[in-house]
């Protein structure tokens, strides 16, 4: 078998560090995604009410989706995704029925406190 190389004991070790400093930002993402949703919580409209915390929560949840896979966060990553894709479909409609918006946070907010109980065992 093939010793590894400096370049590649370079990348692990810095891949290892970026896993460490995704882990350890991971519980101030999820805080600042309960944030935003408990503002969508309190609008009357979340299509237009709050309009800017749906589009941060869309972003978080695209940025998460795309790289909790690579720092050892598979079932997080994939959560993450199918909730964006639902939020983009829900804010691309003219007007949405506040139970949509609700059975939707309701999936959120049970992925959050899943992920901060165990992020890795999110399946």
């Amino acid at each position: 078998m093939a010793t590894a190389q400096p370049a590649d004991q370079q990348f692990f070790a810095r891949l290892a560090e970026l896993n460490e400093k995704f882990a350890a930002r991971l519980p101030t993402t999820l805080a600042r995604l309960d944030e935003l949703s408990q503002a969508l919580a309190g609008a009357g409209r979340p299509d237009v009410d709050v309009a800017p915390a749906a589009g941060e929560l869309q972003a978080m949840l695209h940025t998460l989706a795309g790289s909790a896979a690579t720092f050892g966060f598979r079932g997080l990553g994939h959560h993450a995704r199918l909730l964006e894709q639902r939020l983009r479909v829900l804010r691309a409609f003219d007007v949405v029925a506040a139970t949509e918006w609700q059975a939707w946070r309701a999936e959120l907010d049970e992925y959050i406190r899943a992920a901060q109980l165990d992020p890795k065992a999110l399946s």
